[in-house]
């Protein structure tokens, strides 16, 4: 059941940077850790970073680590991923999940997601 709002992917230059953003229709995200999952043509879905609900945690997938940075406005209810220095290797459709409360790597344990979000990272 789509919940969230993913936005901000596009077609981006190798070094480049793109800021994604994850809001709910209906609900506020407060209360809810934010985690980003990315799946490339061909390739497992992978978890790519995660906000705790109280913004003093956060996870980095070894690959994105240094480049990209998650963040929360909880006065705009919004998550952010900060992606700098764009490959191709981090071409793929980036979903935003929910769940309650703190993170989790499986895409399986989140509550609410949406219909994603694409990047593209090309020449």
């Amino acid at each position: 059941q789509v919940q969230l709002v993913e936005s901000g992917g596009d077609l981006v230059q190798p070094g480049g940077s793109l800021r994604l953003s994850c809001a709910a229709s209906r609900f506020a995200l407060n209360n809810f850790a934010i985690g980003w999952f990315r799946q490339a043509p061909g390739k497992e879905r992978e978890a790519v970073s995660c906000i705790t609900s109280s913004g003093r945690s956060t996870y980095y997938a070894d690959s994105v680590k240094g480049r990209f940075t998650i963040s929360r406005d909880y006065t705009k209810s919004t998550a952010y991923l900060q992606m700098n220095s764009l490959n191709s290797e981090d071409t793929a459709v980036y979903h935003c999940a929910a769940r309650l409360y703190d993170c989790r790597t499986s895409f399986y344990d989140y509550a609410y997601t949406g219909q994603g979000t694409q990047v593209t990272v090309s020449s």
